[in-house]
């Protein structure tokens, strides 16, 4: 009788094993990993065919011709992008303010056509990454898998972080730094409810990929002496890392900017990036495609000095092209290998001046080329987990960490937003931990203030002043000097307080505060809301840098209440419109 009733009470319990949370997110997750492990080997197996495709097809050609082959991918890119893509393109960016901003829903159909889109940029030598089409192939995955089993809320966006762990961790053969990889870009934090599950996901994503398929990234081998002896000169490399990280990010965006400005046809576009990265590729071919062969000879000291420092500019360059003017693919590996050549270079230079007590230059590569996706990503968990499970030497954790950290130091003060997080930033979304940061950050002074502003000479009388008040709605205004220089504020209590009775022909400038509180275009407005705050005041005279005292305009409380509400309401819309 006893039993009967207990195992009565057992499978009454709302929270019994078979059906709990963590159960149903756990099984979803290895179903996830094994998925995102065999899309990651189609993936692979489509790469080296469309490289076959676009390369054998030269084969017996002059060799000129490599340098339209880049260029016909990117028109192929462009037509289909013309044809399928109707909003902006997916990247990590993506998948980012898909599990910040949208619970965790990601438009599938659009995440794999990217993928689709690196094949052919990647095959016909575009300059770019397969690890971050990896992440949206794997985050494809497990949005499609949320969706097919009606997951919502917080389940949603942890079987999102899922699939993105696990084109990471199949990618690099690296399941720690797929899991670290979701925590430190996309989620932003660790909680224990979504660790777990992520692991499964790297863990049997790489099972698949590597163990049973084979699937490898780099061949590495290096000689390490004492990364004791060597502190110093890693913290130089780390330094120099971080200022070559800043360089990628903004020639990237420079490149976007200038593609965006050129009068041309979009589908247009990407050709010509592809144009440009063929005719650097016909000099110096070793920038076509991902660069695996190249980053290897590297790391086997097989590239002098000077070839090490031209692959470094040139490869930034034509990724800068590649991804600028609308081609596929992704920024990781590019940062690895522009990493290798600064480290290479690094460590040529110091190996000959030090020959006894320094490292092969082929260890300064290793560790440039986390450094250098450190600056990039800001991920330095993520860059020093790859390396050490690709290269399984523990040795090279301190000299590697304290890269990476000084790296991660220096390009985050030189530029605060990743190469991720830029595009955001630059469409209005601060993300910070995972989450998207007080919204008036990404608003500015320049787009509310009010331009028409009622103004009153310093040498006008008080008498002036009072009708001015009496007819506008205001009850303060800037006061100007001869020159139209803004010298102070009068208000209403100033009169109040200064002005005795029959006074009205004392002049304007004689009352006015001179003690200016203002505000400059290109501010944003949480900053102004404080300065508000802070002195108790409802409107601010807004002027320009320039030091002449200029004014531009005059920013209120209700403006920044207005606009606010404004951007909450259109966000709001364009989210429903997703959805």
């Amino acid at each position: 009788m006893q039993e009967k009733t207990l195992c009565k009470r057992i499978l009454d319990k709302p929270h019994h094993w078979i059906t709990t949370e963590s159960t149903i997110s756990n099984s979803l997750a290895v179903l996830i990993g094994i998925l995102t492990g065999l899309v990651i080997v189609i993936y692979d197996r489509l790469l080296v065919a469309s490289n076959h495709f676009f390369f054998g097809s030269v084969a017996g050609h002059p060799h000129y011709y490599v340098i339209f082959l880049p260029a016909f991918g990117g028109l192929l890119v462009g037509i289909i992008t013309y044809l399928f893509v109707k909003r902006k393109r997916s990247d990590v960016e993506e998948v980012i303010e898909a599990s910040t901003l949208h619970g965790g829903k990601l438009r599938v159909r659009k995440a794999f056509l990217e993928v689709l889109l690196s094949v052919i940029s990647i095959g016909s030598g575009g300059s770019v990454g397969k690890e971050v089409p990896g992440v949206l192939a794997g985050a494809g995955v497990g949005s499609a898998i949320a969706q097919t089993f009606k997951a919502s809320g917080n389940r949603l966006k942890v079987l999102l972080g899922c699939g993105a762990s696990g084109g990471i961790a199949a990618a690099f053969n690296a399941p720690l730094a797929g899991v670290v990889f979701v925590v430190e870009v996309i989620f932003g934090e660790l909680e224990t409810k979504t660790f777990i599950p992520i692991v499964i996901s790297a863990v049997f994503a790489t099972l698949v990929s590597n163990f049973i398929f084979g699937i490898k990234p780099i061949e590495i081998t290096y000689g390490l002496v004492s990364p004791f002896n060597e502190s110093l000169l890693y913290l130089v490399l780390g330094i120099l890392a971080g200022i070559v990280s800043v360089l990628i990010i903004r020639l990237l965006f420079l490149s976007r900017d200038l593609f965006e400005s050129i009068s041309v046809h979009p589908v247009l576009k990407p050709a010509l990036g592809g144009l440009g990265v063929g005719i650097i590729g016909f000099f110096y071919p070793q920038i076509f495609g991902m660069g695996y062969d190249v980053i290897s000879d590297v790391l086997a000291n097989k590239f002098a000095l000077n070839l090490l420092l031209v692959l470094l500019l040139l490869k930034v360059i034509a990724f800068s092209l590649t991804l600028g003017s609308g081609g596929a693919g992704g920024s990781i590996v590019p940062s690895l290998f522009t990493g290798a050549m600064l480290g290479g270079a690094f460590g040529t230079v110091v190996h000959t001046v030090l020959p006894n007590v320094t490292s092969e230059p082929g260890a300064y590569a290793l560790v440039g080329m986390g450094a250098v996706f450190t600056g990039t990503a800001r991920a330095p968990l993520t860059a020093i987990l790859i390396l050490f499970e690709l290269t399984r030497d523990y040795n090279l954790i301190l000299p590697l960490m304290f890269a990476c950290v000084i790296s991660n130091v220096v390009s985050s003060s030189l530029h605060p937003q990743s190469i991720f997080t830029e595009g955001l930033k630059r469409r209005g979304f601060t993300i910070r931990k995972g989450h998207e940061v007080d919204i008036m950050e990404s608003m500015f002074v320049r787009d509310v203030m009010e331009r028409d502003v009622q103004t009153i000479s310093e040498d006008e009388s008080t008498g002036t002043l009072v009708s001015l008040i009496q007819t506008s709605r205001h009850a303060g205004f800037p006061v100007l000097d001869a020159e139209k220089r803004l010298i102070g504020i009068v208000t209403l209590q100033d009169m109040r307080d200064k002005v005795k009775y029959g006074e009205l022909d004392r002049k304007v400038g004689d009352i006015a505060s001179k003690d200016l509180i203002v505000a400059y275009p290109d501010e944003s407005l949480d900053i102004v809301l404080k300065r508000f705050a802070l002195r108790d005041i409802g409107r601010l005279p807004v002027i320009s840098r320039t030091g002449e005292n200029k004014l531009l305009g005059v920013i209120t409380r209700s403006d920044i209440v207005k606009s606010y509400n404004k951007k909450i309401v259109s966000k709001v819309h364009e989210k429903m419109e997703e959805e």
